[in-house]
């Protein structure tokens, strides 16, 4: 797969993920997840929404970029989210939060294919074009 096909996947998932997080949060909470609703839940569910939406425009927009240091900047803030947010479902079920298999483990296969990606399209990155800054650039 492209990397370009790749951001676009990863846009178009944070994006739809973020729609219902944001607008349907108490779906996301009791149907989805299998847990207590409660307003302070669905306002985290909408701050997570808006996170969501906001990595899917930022994906979205550098899907065609050229190697670079902002690109390489950019896959590793989403590799380390992706390897951060892993294991907060799998948690969640163990201490009796979710309350079923299907409330993390999609979740959990989707952040492992990520994370994975994001590593691999950082280790293929042209090191020679990602390297320093040009001269004239550190200045700023």
């Amino acid at each position: 797969m492209k990397r370009s096909t790749f951001l676009t996947f990863v846009a178009f998932t944070a994006g739809m993920v973020g729609t219902i997080a944001l607008f349907f949060p108490s779906v996301l909470i009791t149907q989805i997840k299998m847990a207590s609703a409660s307003d302070s839940a669905n306002v985290m569910a909408r701050t997570v929404g808006v996170l969501l939406l906001s990595t899917a425009v930022l994906n979205f927009s550098v899907r065609n970029s050229e190697d670079s240091p902002a690109l390489r900047g950019i896959l590793i803030g989403n590799l380390f989210m992706q390897l951060a947010i892993m294991p907060i479902d799998p948690l969640a079920y163990a201490n009796g939060v979710f309350h079923t298999l299907g409330s993390f483990v999609p979740n959990t296969v989707l952040h492992v294919f990520l994370a994975s990606g994001f590593a691999y399209y950082l280790a293929k990155m042209n090191t020679a074009r990602v390297g320093t800054a040009s001269p004239s650039a550190r200045g700023r």
